[in-house]
């Protein structure tokens, strides 16, 4: 068991290490689109790669979800499998946002024998996120 502190700095050390292996810029918030963003997630259970919708108009929001939604069949025989499509997910904060994410189980941060899997992890399902959106950016952008 590690200190607060301890954690801290190996989870520090997990994403410098990251950034080193695979030294590219990520799209992440880079998408156009104003509250939607691709992100990195990893815990002492599990590492998931997310897509997030955070638009403030709910109307909004949807439309963005059930554009991806319509894409389903084609990003996930193209692109990724396993994706969980989630129209109404709430944040630690309360907030309601749509999520959609693919997730790697039975790993954790805090032991770094599990980081090769987990950064590799990261870099294939990331980069057919994005090579997904490449392609499709102006289906899902023009609401």
């Amino acid at each position: 068991m590690y200190s607060k502190q301890e954690n801290q700095k190996l989870k520090q050390e997990f994403w410098v290490t990251f950034a080193e292996k695979y030294p590219r810029k990520w799209m992440l918030y880079n998408t156009k689109i104003k509250d939607f963003s691709f992100k990195f997630f990893v815990d002492n259970t599990k590492a998931q790669v997310i897509i997030d919708i955070e638009e403030r108009s709910e109307e909004k929001r949807i439309v963005y979800f059930e554009k991806l939604h319509a894409l389903k069949n084609i990003l996930e025989e193209e692109f990724i499998k396993d994706l969980v499509f989630e129209k109404n997910f709430t944040l630690e904060n309360g907030k309601t946002i749509c999520r959609i994410w693919v997730e790697k189980l039975d790993v954790t941060v805090s032991n770094p024998k599990y980081w090769d899997e987990i950064y590799s992890f990261f870099n294939e399902k990331m980069t057919a996120l994005e090579l997904f959106y490449f392609e499709y950016d102006e289906f899902i952008k023009d609401i």
